[in-house]
């Protein structure tokens, strides 16, 4: 039993996943333009919230927030599901499959047996899809490899059920019925508006462009207030998430670009090519913060760069990201 699904690699999982699953139901959107629609883009540091001990740096949104506004947007209705019994999850994905339906799921990376031993950490909001299923095995799409994986029903199963921060219980999500009609326009503008929103207006400080400007004024006193080994950690771990999960920070800045190069054409807005050009810049920047700071993770830099060179580099990329989001906040048709 295997769908007649079509793999295509993606920069990120969930992305990917969503443009794949929109693919097999003959709506054919770009991952930039899924990212933009979803409202991906986002930023929160948050010391009240530990990943291997320390506080968790986050450069897009919480795990399927993407596909939910993507499929909410264009009125395509979907199902998501999430379990305490492994052995009813497994046995709900065989029915679906059975029924010919691709299902989403949500895992953690640590035990897939295919992904390279160096990648392989307790990170568990990776998204993949099962499209088939013959004997003990399950044909997976995983956006960030090249070609179709296969699983045994116990590795699914134990990905399916990591243990450890945000487990992913099971979770699974998977398209039910989609319009005769896909009205584009209005949902890149949600999107765009949403996310213009998230970036500039929640009043708590450790989310959007408030947020970076927070990570920089701690950055600042890591040395002081840590020590430098604890400081050394947690910057690793803002780097970690900024190049390593997913597409990285700067990736998603860069998708995000595209996306409006996009949405430049589709809304006739010449305009936002300009926006996209700066976009572009912001993680021109944020791939130059990442290079330093790595530098110094490593200790390779002599002392030429300290933490108050890349807090400042923090407070330059939140300047740049505020005025793209002030010019997109209003936008319309």
């Amino acid at each position: 039993m295997k769908i007649d699904f079509k793999h295509q690699q993606a920069a990120h999982c969930e992305n990917g996943v969503t443009s794949n699953l929109l693919r097999y139901y003959g709506i054919e959107l770009s991952e930039p333009m899924v990212f933009g629609i979803g409202s991906g883009y986002f930023f929160s540091h948050m010391p009240f919230y530990k990943l291997n001990g320390m506080p968790v740096t986050s450069f897009r949104v919480w795990p399927g927030m993407i596909f939910k506004r993507v499929t909410k947007r264009l009125g395509i209705k979907v199902k998501r599901n999430k379990y305490k019994d492994s052995r009813r999850a497994m046995n709900d994905l065989d029915r679906l499959l059975a029924e010919g339906k691709p299902v989403g799921m949500l895992v953690g990376v640590f035990h897939l047996p295919y992904f390279p031993r160096e990648y392989r950490f307790h990170f568990n909001a990776h998204n993949i899809t099962a499209f088939g299923k013959e004997g003990d095995q399950y044909y997976i799409s995983d956006p960030v490899m090249e070609h179709v994986e296969v699983l045994t029903a116990e590795e699914l199963k134990k990905v399916r059920f990591a243990k450890g921060t945000y487990p992913p219980s099971g979770r699974m999500y998977y398209i039910t019925g989609v319009p005769d009609q896909i009205n584009l326009k209005p949902a890149i503008i949600k999107g765009i508006r949403q996310t213009a929103k998230d970036m500039l207006t929640i009043p708590i400080p450790f989310f959007g462009v408030r947020g970076i400007r927070v990570l920089a004024k701690r950055m600042r006193n890591w040395p002081v207030k840590l020590g430098n080994k604890s400081a050394v950690l947690n910057l690793g771990q803002v780097i970690r998430m900024l190049e390593e999960i997913g597409t990285g920070g700067a990736g998603f800045r860069f998708i995000f670009a595209a996306f409006l190069e996009e949405c430049a054409v589709i809304l006739d807005i010449p305009r936002l090519n300009d926006v996209s050009r700066e976009m572009t810049a912001v993680g021109d920047r944020w791939r130059e913060f990442a290079y330093h700071a790595a530098r110094v993770f490593k200790n390779r830099d002599n002392g030429m760069t300290t933490y108050e060179m890349l807090a400042d580099m923090l407070l330059t990329i939140a300047d740049m990201e505020e005025h793209v989001f002030k010019q997109l906040r209003t936008i319309s048709l």
